[in-house]
C-alpha cells in the first residue's frame, strides 16, 4: 500500500514558517568595539526555537552561544507579563525571544520559561540563577556587573560580581506595601501597544543607578475575556483603557543600588505635572547624574522633553513640540549627545526631519522614520524619500562636519544596527527571495565585510509586483498580478489594504507581497494601496484623517481602484472584493457598508467596529476625547451603518484578542442581525490579535479564498 504524502502549499508554508520569519537572523546587538555581532536565529525556516548566536569579525566566524534545547530548560511556560510582551510585539517565536548584553558584549542574560539565565561570551557557559518567581525582562547594566528584572510587578536586582549573588528587591509591594494594582519596572498597556515603549526600567551608564517606572492600574476599567469553547476555564479580567476612560497612572523613581549591602536604598521620585502630561513616552540617561524624560499631554498636541537630576529630580523643560492635530512619537527619538544636546525627529516644512538641538538638518524631501543610534560622531537613522515611499534608506548625519550621508542603496527596505564603527544592514526587496543581512563599516558602508546567513524558507510563490502612484493624489500602490494573464480574460479584483496610520503595505519587500501573490495566482488582480493617513508622504498626508478615520481612507481606496483599472483593461471592476486585518478589517467592512456600488464583498479580520471600544492613546489622537465631542466617533462607527449592508461580509475575530476585543465583531454582528442583514462570522477560539497557530493561519487563508469566490460567483 502506497503511503500518501501531502504536497506543500503556500498557505501551509506561510503558516509553518510564521510568515517566513523563522530562520531569519534578528534582534542584533553590536559590541562597543564593533568586532562582534550578537543576534537571534532559529536553525531552519520551520524551526520556531530561537538560539543566541555570535559573529566575530576578527576571526570571520559564527558560533552558537545558547541553544535553549541544550543549554537551558525551555518548558514553554510563560509569565503573564511575558505573554503580554509577546502580544504587544506580535512575537510568535519561541526559545530565546529577547536578550540583554552589556556595553562591551562580554555578558549576556535572558529569560526562558520564566527562568533567569546569565552567561559570558568568552567561555560560552550559561548559568541558571534561582529566583522566587517567573522572571520578566532581565536587563544587564552597561558594565555587566548587575542585572535587573521584574518578578510579579517588583523590580529585583542581582550583583553578579558578588561572592554570593543574592536577589534584592528594589521596588514593589513587599517594599512599599502597595496594592496589587501597582507594578514596578513594566510598561503599561498604552505604552507597549501604542507608544513603542516596551520597557519599564533604565540603567545609568555606570550601572549604579536605575530609573524605574511605577504603574498604578487602579483607575483603569476592567474588562473580561473568556474562551467560550472551554466553559470550564474561568474568564480573566484585563485592565483596558478605552477611549474617553481612565488611563493607568505612571510615575518614575530613581534608585541608587551601588551599595548592595545597605538595607536602605536611596530613592528620588521624579516630579512633573502628571495631570497635564500623563503619558510617559521615553526615558534615557544623559549621564550618571541626569535623565531626559519625554512626556505627552492626553490630547497629544504637546510633547515635552525635560531634564531631571539625581540631586534635583524636578523635571525642567528643555524642548517642546506642539501641533494643532497631534505630535507623533518617533522610534529612537529623542536621543542625546554626551553634552546633553537633544537629537530628535519632528514635523518641519511638511515632513519629519532630524533635529539637532532643535534645528532641522535633513532636507524636506526626506521623511525620517526612526533614529537607530546617536553619539558624538554620527546620528544614524531610517528615512523615506517622499518620491519613492516604498523604499526605506539608512542615512547618517556627521555631527563634526554637519554633513548628510547615505549608508544604503535606494532600492528596498533597509533596517540597521550600529556598534562602534560597525553597521549591520538588513535589506529586503521584491527582487530578492529572502532578505540579506550584511556586516559593514560606517567608514565604507557599501563594502561588505561579512554576511550573516538566513535559514528562512524560500516562498512557494514569486511576487509579480509593480509599484505605481495612482490617481490625482499619487496614491502609492502595489499591483500584483498572476504570472500570465490570458488574452481576452477579465480578472476579478481583490483590494488588500491595511490603510491606517503608522503602517505601510506598499513596500519594496518580497515577503510582504507573498500572500497577495497567492491570491493573484488564484485568478485575481490584487491591489494594495496606501492612502491618506499612512506614513511616508509627509505631514499633510498623514494628518488628512484628523477627526475622520473613514472618509479620506475609503476615498483613496476607491480612487486607487479606479486609476489602476483604467491602466489595466483586463481588470473587472464589476467583481471587486476587499480583505484586511485590524485597521484593514475596519476599512474592509467600511467599504461594503459605505460603497457597495464599488465593493461587492468584504473579509474583515479583527475589525474595530466602534472606536469607543478602542484604546485611549491611539483613538483619541485621531478622533479626540469622546467625552468632549462624540461626533467623530459616531461618524466613523460601523455599527451605525449596519442597516446599509447589501453585500456579502465575513467577520473574523480571535476570541482571546485583548487589543481589538471580540466585542467589536459581536456588537456589529448583533446590529446586522437586528437590521435583518445576512452576514457570516468566523470566531477563532483561543486566538489573539495575531494568528500564530499554524492550522489556524493556513485554513484562514483558504476560508477567505472560498468566501471571496462564493461571493463574487467565481465557483
Amino acid at each position: 500500500m502506497t503511503e500518501t504524502t501531502h504536497r506543500d502549499t503556500f498557505p501551509r508554508q506561510y503558516a509553518r514558517t510564521q510568515r517566513f520569519t523563522l530562520g531569519e537572523p534578528r534582534t542584533f546587538s553590536v559590541s562597543a568595539d564593533g568586532n562582534r555581532v550578537i543576534y537571534l536565529r532559529s536553525r531552519s525556516g520551520s524551526d520556531p526555537v530561537n538560539c543566541l548566536w555570535e559573529y566575530d569579525l576578527t576571526t570571520s566566524s559564527e558560533r552558537i552561544i545558547v541553544d535553549p534545547l541544550v543549554d537551558a530548560n525551555d518548558a514553554g511556560d510563560l509569565s503573564p507579563e511575558e505573554k503580554a510582551r509577546r502580544e504587544r510585539l506580535r512575537e510568535a517565536g519561541s526559545g530565546i525571544t529577547s536578550y540583554s548584553v552589556d556595553k562591551h558584549a562580554r555578558v549576556y542574560a535572558f529569560a526562558l520559561s520564566g527562568q533567569l539565565y546569565v552567561g559570558d561570551f568568552a567561555s560560552g557557559t550559561t548559568t541558571h540563577i534561582e529566583t522566587n518567581g517567573p522572571v520578566f525582562d532581565p536587563r544587564l547594566d552597561p558594565t555587566g556587573t548587575r542585572i535587573a528584572f521584574v518578578i510579579d510587578g517588583e523590580l529585583v536586582t542581582v550583583d553578579l560580581d558578588a561572592a554570593d549573588p543574592k536577589l534584592r528587591t528594589i521596588a514593589g509591594r513587599s517594599v512599599f506595601g502597595e496594592s496589587e494594582t501597582v507594578a514596578w519596572g513594566v510598561a503599561d498597556f498604552i505604552a507597549a501597544e501604542e507608544m513603542g515603549r516596551y520597557r519599564g526600567f533604565w540603567w545609568s551608564p555606570n550601572g549604579q543607578r536605575v530609573a524605574v517606572a511605577r504603574v498604578d492600574e487602579s483607575p483603569v476599567q476592567q474588562w473580561t475575556i473568556s474562551d467560550p469553547s472551554q466553559p470550564s476555564v474561568p474568564a480573566h479580567s484585563v485592565r483596558y483603557p478605552a477611549a474617553g476612560s481612565n488611563n493607568a497612572r505612571v510615575g518614575i523613581s530613581m534608585f541608587d543600588v551601588a551599595d548592595s549591602t545597605s538595607p536602605s536604598i536611596p530613592q528620588r521620585d521624579v516630579e512633573w505635572d502628571v495631570s497635564l502630561y500623563p503619558y510617559l513616552a521615553d526615558l534615557h540617561w544623559i549621564s550618571d547624574e541626569s535623565i531626559h524624560v519625554t512626556v505627552q499631554t492626553r490630547d497629544q498636541r504637546t510633547v515635552v522633553i525635560g531634564r531631571a537630576r539625581w540631586d534635583e529630580p524636578q523635571v525642567v523643560s528643555v524642548q517642546v513640540e506642539t501641533s494643532d492635530t497631534w505630535v507623533d512619537l518617533v522610534p529612537g527619538s529623542p536621543a542625546s549627545l554626551s553634552n546633553g544636546t537633544i537629537v530628535s525627529v519632528a514635523d518641519r516644512d511638511g515632513v519629519k526631519r532630524l533635529l539637532i538641538g532643535g534645528s532641522p538638518v535633513t532636507p524636506d524631501s526626506v521623511d525620517v522614520r526612526h533614529i537607530i543610534a546617536a553619539d558624538d560622531d554620527a546620528v544614524v537613522f531610517v528615512a523615506i524619500d517622499t518620491m519613492r515611499p516604498e523604499s526605506w534608506t539608512i542615512w547618517s548625519w556627521d555631527t563634526s562636519t554637519s554633513t548628510l550621508r547615505q549608508l544604503s542603496g535606494s532600492d528596498g527596505v533597509h533596517s540597521a544596527s550600529v556598534g562602534g564603527s560597525t553597521l549591520v544592514l538588513r535589506r529586503s526587496s521584491v527582487t530578492m527571495r529572502r532578505a540579506s543581512v550584511s556586516i559593514r563599516s560606517l567608514d565604507d558602508p557599501f563594502a561588505v565585510l561579512a554576511d550573516i546567513d538566513s535559514m528562512s524558507e524560500i516562498p512557494l510563490v514569486e511576487p509579480n509586483v509593480r509599484f505605481l502612484r495612482a490617481g490625482s493624489r499619487g496614491i502609492p500602490c502595489a499591483v500584483i498580478l498572476p504570472k500570465h494573464v490570458p488574452a481576452g480574460s477579465r480578472l476579478p479584483v481583490l483590494m488588500d489594504p491595511y490603510g491606517g496610520p503608522h503602517a505601510q503595505r506598499v513596500v519594496d519587500s518580497y515577503a510582504a507581497h507573498c500572500t497577495s501573490q497567492w491570491f493573484a495566482d488564484q485568478g485575481f488582480a490584487v491591489i494594495v494601496a496606501d492612502g491618506r493617513g499612512t506614513p511616508g508622504l509627509g505631514t499633510e498626508w498623514e494628518r488628512s484623517i484628523h477627526h475622520d478615520l473613514a472618509t479620506a481612507v475609503l476615498d483613496d481606496q476607491v480612487e486607487a481602484l479606479t486609476s489602476v483599472a483604467h491602466e489595466y483593461d483586463f481588470i473587472d471592476t464589476n467583481r471587486v472584493a476587499i480583505r484586511g486585518w485590524s485597521f484593514g478589517g475596519y476599512l474592509s467592512a467600511l467599504a461594503v457598508l459605505r460603497r457597495p456600488d464599488v465593493f461587492h464583498a468584504a473579509v474583515a479580520g479583527a475589525p474595530v467596529t466602534d472606536w469607543r471600544l478602542y484604546d485611549t492613546h491611539y483613538t483619541e489622537r485621531y478622533l479626540g476625547d469622546p467625552n468632549v465631542d462624540d461626533s467623530p466617533y459616531e461618524r466613523t462607527s460601523l455599527i451605525a451603518l449596519a442597516d446599509r449592508l447589501t453585500r456579502p461580509l465575513l467577520l473574523i475575530h480571535g476570541l482571546a484578542d485583548d487589543n481589538v476585543v471580540a466585542a467589536h465583531t459581536l456588537q456589529l454582528s448583533a446590529a446586522l442581525l437586528a437590521a435583518g442583514k445576512p452576514h457570516e462570522v468566523l470566531p477563532l477560539s483561543g486566538v489573539t490579535h495575531m494568528t500564530p497557530q499554524a492550522v489556524v493561519a493556513e485554513n484562514l487563508l483558504l476560508h477567505q479564498l472560498d468566501f471571496v469566490r462564493r461571493s463574487l460567483d467565481l465557483q
